[in-house]
């Protein structure tokens, strides 16, 4: 006969080994166990190529919060929202940009904090913003450049 005291040792060690898993599982998925107040922005860019839902958002390389979602405005321009740790006020003249973690990269939103008095609030704008640089729109435009400056003219008799 099997020792009920064995089973029962056996039973919590694989149990501590699988909460402690899954704990671990969240934590490097980037989910929050705690609930942490946050605020929301958005900013409107003329192209907001590479970025995607979940994009960090960040101050001076450190992460603040996240892209939670993006929509195409009536004039064509991408409008981006964003959830921000409420711990973070950036002044109203703050400026949001569209940066890559190195040349190819993923994209992510980089916000400079301004020096104005007041801060921008739950739902506000971010009203100065730089654009994502699309790399493969520049190699195109270079490599057609190129290609158009080496045609010859036709000649006319």
């Amino acid at each position: 006969m099997k020792s009920p005291q064995l089973e029962r040792i056996v039973g919590l060690f694989l149990l501590g080994g699988m909460l402690s898993i899954g704990y671990f599982a969240l934590k490097m998925g980037s989910v929050n166990l705690v609930a942490v107040e946050t605020y929301t922005l958005e900013a409107r860019f003329s192209n907001a190529s590479g970025l995607i839902d979940g994009s960090q958002v960040a101050v001076a390389g450190v992460p603040i919060g996240s892209v939670t979602g993006m929509k195409l405005a009536k004039d064509f321009s991408a409008v981006v929202q964003m959830r921000l740790q409420k711990e973070f006020h950036l002044p109203s003249d703050s400026t949001a940009s569209i940066r890559g973690h190195g040349l190819l990269g993923d994209k992510y939103v980089s916000i400079t904090p301004g020096a104005a008095d007041d801060f921008l609030s739950n739902g506000s704008r971010i009203t100065d913003t730089e654009s994502s640089v699309d790399l493969e729109s520049l190699l195109s435009r270079f490599a057609f450049g190129s290609v158009q400056s080496d045609k010859k003219q036709p000649v006319k008799e």
